[in-house]
């Protein structure tokens, strides 16, 4: 009896599996057409290359106090391991998904001790007697959801793409916090320049301050000429305290970035710190290239595919579920003569078939509302990569014109400095009052911390492009794949 039994489940299993691969709810994804292979608008010339950033694409910068910082914060920094926590729970919920495509078994056991009534009708059956004793069990019982239309295989699909969007928003944490941390740094750095700039100005007041006092005192200057100099004095004073409160608050949120305290000392100002590195040129490639070098696009077609599953899903509603479950064990009032063979007992079936007649229009609801979802993520897919393109047209155009401003800084850098020395001399001899040295002394002081500024932006727009146009992300197979072509190989 229990073999042909057997033999029925099989061949029902059989014919339910040959079955399900025939269709499939929902429609296969497809991922959504790229951008065209035209070139970015304000591509340099040294950024036309094809060549992809380093992984560690701080690296190109040749600095080491940055590349100890970058190590620091992707190791330390809590919203790394808060991001990498939310893949971890992504991924054991796509392993959920996948349970249900599997049958479920399980074991159980049980011990009880009864007495019926003898006041009852099957008590005074039996000669006002009760029934009473022991009874043992032990048994195992059999689940399994027959996906004939691959309700199940949606939803495992859905999950496993959510898993993969999980891996690109951790990636995208990454890479943000690695851009911000080089942006922190790059204006650190500018704010120590001018530092530089400021104490050397400072020098140079007290010495014309000195200069002016002497002349004053040997008759050769006015009062105004003292109170000129004085004035100078103290307002480059009063900027140089304004640039060290601003580099304090930098270096503050640099030691945050590093998931260091922020009371923590994390840079020191270098001994040529009015000296700013070139900016490395970035290899720019083409825009249907940022699907493979962004992490928030590769994420973002990944959800498109999660919420193409779930229509899927959706539409499974609308038609039968299947179910089949058994289970087999043994039951005795006495335990030896739990594993004799008069104990078993066992059942197969039913095969469960639920179809769904009226629900007062809830599967339709759910259905339209997969289907907005899924319009809603392909539209926020396209703001993201018109965003993305914008980005980094953005900063190339940055790049060109901050090379630009800076050159014609640089003449007028020069300029002012050559003004300031023939004013001074020419006051020195008694041509020219103070005021001229005044203003030629505000002009160089505000040429050089142009020039600084300039070059700190050009440090940080360089840091724009690579953040822009993914700063060396690599994707995981799976996900490139998704990115591509919509597809996710079997895990």
């Amino acid at each position: 009896m229990l073999n042909s039994a057997l033999k029925r489940l099989t061949l029902a299993v059989s014919v339910t599996l040959a079955v399900t691969g025939c269709a499939t709810v929902g429609t296969d994804f497809k991922a959504p057409a790229n951008v065209a292979d035209a070139s970015f608008r304000h591509v340099p010339q040294a950024g036309a290359s094809e060549a992809h950033l380093p992984a560690q694409w701080w690296t190109v910068f040749n600095d080491a106090t940055l590349n100890r910082l970058e190590e620091t914060a992707l190791r330390d920094n809590p919203s790394v391991k808060a991001a990498a926590q939310r893949l971890v729970q992504a991924l054991e919920q796509a392993g959920v998904a996948r349970a249900n495509e599997q049958p479920q078994l399980s074991v159980n056991a049980g011990i009880s001790n009864s007495r019926t009534s003898a006041e009852t009708s099957q008590g005074l059956a039996l000669g006002h007697r009760s029934i009473k004793g022991n009874n043992y069990s032990v048994g195992s019982s059999f689940s399994y959801e027959v996906d004939l239309l691959g309700r199940v295989r949606r939803l495992v699909e859905a999950s496993d793409a959510q898993a993969l969007a999980a891996e690109a928003d951790r990636d995208g944490v990454l890479l943000m916090l690695s851009s911000q941390l080089a942006t922190t740094y790059w204006q650190l750095r500018g704010l120590d320049a001018e530092i530089a700039i400021l104490k050397g100005a400072l020098d140079t007041r007290r010495e014309t301050e000195e200069l002016v006092t002497a002349r004053f005192d040997a008759g050769l200057s006015n009062e105004l000429d003292v109170s000129r100099a004085r004035i100078e004095r103290a307002n480059a004073q009063a900027d140089l305290h304004e640039v060290q409160r601003q580099r304090n608050l930098l270096e503050h949120s640099l030691a945050t970035l590093v998931g260091a305290s922020p009371s923590a000392m994390l840079t020191a100002a270098n001994a040529d710190a009015a000296v700013l590195p070139q900016p490395p040129a970035i290899p720019v490639g083409l825009p249907a290239s940022l699907l493979a070098q962004r992490p928030d696009l590769a994420g973002s077609v990944a959800t498109l595919r999660a919420t193409n599953a779930q229509i899927g899903v959706a539409e499974g509603a609308f038609y039968p579920s299947f179910s089949l479950t058994g289970n087999f064990g043994f039951a005795s009032e006495s335990l030896s003569n739990l594993a004799k063979g008069d104990a078993r007992q066992f059942s197969v079936g039913p095969l469960a078939l639920s179809l769904p007649i009226f629900d007062g229009g809830r599967n339709k609801a759910n259905l339209a509302i997969a289907k907005a979802r899924y319009e809603e993520a392909l539209a926020n897919h396209q703001t993201k990569l018109l965003t993305a393109l914008r980005e980094v047209e953005d900063a190339l155009s940055d790049v060109q014109q901050r090379q630009m401003q800076g050159e014609a800084q640089q003449a007028s850098q020069v300029a002012a400095a050559r003004g300031y020395l023939v004013a001074r001399a020419r006051y020195e001899r008694g041509v020219s009052t103070y005021l001229d040295v005044t203003d030629a002394q505000r002009s160089a002081l505000a040429a050089d911390r142009a020039a600084v500024q300039i070059n700190t932006q050009r440090l940080l727009a360089a840091v724009s492009v690579a953040r822009a146009l993914g700063a060396g992300w690599q994707p995981s197979a799976q996900l490139a794949q998704v990115a591509q072509n919509g597809t996710i190989k079997a895990q």
